[in-house]
């Protein structure tokens, strides 16, 4: 998709700073879907930025997976989820940047951002959709505040149901807070930075 279309963007480079894998081409792509889902609900501080870009790095392996590889039959008849009609499990496994599981979410995000998820969960992985669910997911369980608050642990806890992956998603976290400022999402487009440039 075409940086321009979006009048918010977050750095490239610095996303590639925090995600070494990350091509060029794909983080200028990025730059603007992360960039206006996050100004979209709020993750517009340097605390909030950098949990956010640390935890969905880790969710999707470095923004290679919008979608669990998993079939989702493990969700087959949770309640909890939502999954009351035989197939749901499959139907609504794990998509966008933090793996949003379950008809209940799907329904959820589909009133969020006006757009019927339900009747098309496939949708929800694509990069624009991934960038604005991950986005609302984060906001919608009170994850700015605990970013507000340090409280990176926490953050891992609501979203993984633990600590999996903890040392992972810490990783990404110290790489993400020396350039979180130029993971602000801005109108303009961000300061570059080397990717050898040290902390700050």
């Amino acid at each position: 998709m075409s940086p321009s279309r979006y009048p918010f963007r977050i750095g490239p480079r610095a996303l590639q700073r925090v995600c070494p894998s990350v091509t060029d081409e794909c983080a200028q792509s990025l730059a603007g879907d992360l960039g206006q889902a996050m100004h979209d609900f709020d993750i517009d501080t340097a605390a909030r930025a950098a949990a956010f870009i640390a935890q969905i790095a880790h969710e999707s392996g470095e923004f290679r997976f919008r979608e669990e590889i998993a079939s989702g039959a493990v969700y087959e008849g949770r309640e909890d989820l939502g999954n009351t009609t035989p197939g749901d499990g499959v139907r609504f496994k794990g998509r966008t940047f933090i793996q949003v599981v379950g008809r209940s979410n799907y329904a959820a995000i589909s009133k969020a951002l006006d757009h019927d998820f339900v009747a098309h969960p496939g949708e929800l992985a694509e990069q624009r959709w991934a960038a604005l669910g991950a986005a609302w997911w984060w906001s919608s369980h009170g994850l700015n505040g605990l970013a507000d608050c340090g409280h990176f642990n926490a953050v891992t806890q609501c979203i993984s149901g633990g600590q999996n992956g903890a040392a992972n998603r810490r990783a990404y976290y110290d790489r993400a807070r020396p350039v979180a400022r130029f993971l602000v999402p801005a109108r303009r487009k961000p300061q570059s930075i080397s990717l050898h440039q040290g902390a700050r």
